[in-house]
């Protein structure tokens, strides 16, 4: 016999004794339990990224149980930091809930995929109208699906509005934007969300100019527009919790109908005695549109196919809406739906008022910057208008433009 084989020879029997050692020293089970910890599979998950308590908790657990995927919701609770999330890269979310002006920036950006509509086959469930109001910020449809979608306009309480005007009437924008109708109910209290984006836009549609306009002179317009309302408003509302109104201590507020919808359910829920009512002034509003999108750089994109397929489907969407009284995208979602929600203004106007939506424009850098400098003046009423001789003055003298006042959507 050789060298080499009686080296071999020798190597078995130190592994054979080896092994029979470890046998005494460790039982049987403990092989069998790091067996079994080698061989589990791990845990499938989906990362989300969306307002705080936009969705129906039992949804997503139901989700878990049926796919076997969980779901890491984080919450953001400005546009703002959404965007800064997402433009830094790496962000580690498979689904983000993202809204219209945002979403055509981050697609522009490259920070967001392009939907494979063969693995998102309850896209047909989709409603064609809100779909093509979303085009306005994706061209095509490539990018997004709607989520869920609300308006502005106003939330009142009747019988104070009645007692300050008998027979007045909140069907016309001159009701908020003539301050001489606005100052019969000042002495009630007069709100307005702190959302400068979305009433520039109304603004603008007031003034009979494109509620997307970029130009300085028409964000103008409307900021001097906007900046009558101040005398008679009690509060800018940063919250979108309507309390005063549910309560009784504000009869007006301009702003969303989601925040509506919230108001009339807490005050129904208190006993307050308060019935709070949404109408949408004639001549049309804005529609605001929260949609379903993956990030370009998305960790587990078939488990965030597998989400968006999930939330599309009729009885779901439902479940959602039901939770969060916002109105979703998925039509076929109706026959889900209580009356009471299907009757509700606030949640799904008529028809009528559907075909008056009207999409806000995304601006950029010198427009948002122009118009945080207008909505400042609109709520303080001391500070300097803004010019608008020279787009890039007010870049040029910061190196980047100033943001709007955060925005809480809910």
């Amino acid at each position: 016999m050789n060298q080499r084989s009686l080296i071999a020879g020798s190597a078995r029997r130190v592994s054979f004794w080896l092994l029979a050692a470890a046998f005494f020293i460790w039982p049987p089970a403990v092989f069998a339990q790091v067996n079994i910890a080698q061989e589990k599979p791990p845990e499938k998950t989906v990362n989300l990224y969306a307002w705080a308590d936009y969705f129906d908790p039992s949804v997503l657990d139901d989700f878990t149980k049926e796919t076997g995927i969980r779901i890491a919701y984080d919450t953001y609770d400005t546009n703002e930091a959404l965007d800064a999330r997402l433009a830094i890269g790496r962000s580690g979310y498979d689904v983000v809930v993202i809204s219209g002006p945002v979403l055509q920036k981050e697609i522009a950006a490259g920070l967001l995929q392009k939907l494979d509509k063969a693995q998102l086959p309850a896209a047909k469930m989709l409603w064609p109208d809100i779909m093509a109001r979303l085009s306005a910020y994706d061209p095509g449809n490539l990018y997004a699906v709607n989520y869920m979608w609300f308006t502005v306009g106003l939330a009142f309480n009747a019988s104070m509005i009645q007692d300050r005007q008998a027979g007045a009437s909140l069907s016309s924008w001159d009701t908020v934007f003539r301050p001489d109708l606005l100052k019969a109910f000042a002495d009630c209290g007069v709100e307005v969300q702190d959302s400068p984006n979305d009433l520039f836009a109304i603004a603008l549609h007031y003034l009979k100019l494109d509620p997307r306009s970029k130009s300085l002179a028409d964000l103008k317009r409307a900021g001097e527009l906007l900046y009558g309302l101040r005398r008679n408003v009690k509060k800018f509302r940063v919250s979108s919790d309507l309390s005063d109104l549910a309560g009784g201590d504000a009869c007006l507020n301009l702003g969303w109908s989601s925040a509506a919808a919230q108001a009339r359910k807490q005050a129904h829920e208190s006993g307050s005695g308060v019935t709070v009512d949404y109408t949408v002034p004639k001549g049309g509003t804005l529609v605001l549109l929260d949609n379903l999108a993956i990030p370009k750089d998305a960790p587990h994109a078939d488990a965030a196919y597998a989400l968006i397929n999930y939330l599309m489907r009729p009885d779901i969407a439902a479940r959602n809406t039901k939770a969060t009284h916002f109105a979703n995208g998925i039509v076929a979602s109706k026959p889900f739906l209580p009356q009471d929600i299907l009757s509700d203004p606030s949640i799904y106007p008529d028809e009528s008022v559907m075909k008056s939506f009207f999409t806000a424009a995304a601006y950029g850098p010198v427009e948002q910057a122009f118009i945080a400098r207008e909505w400042l003046r609109v709520k303080n009423g001391d500070v300097q208008p803004a010019v608008t001789k020279d787009k890039k003055a007010d870049v040029k003298k910061t190196g980047k433009a100033q943001s709007p006042a955060g925005r809480d959507r809910r």
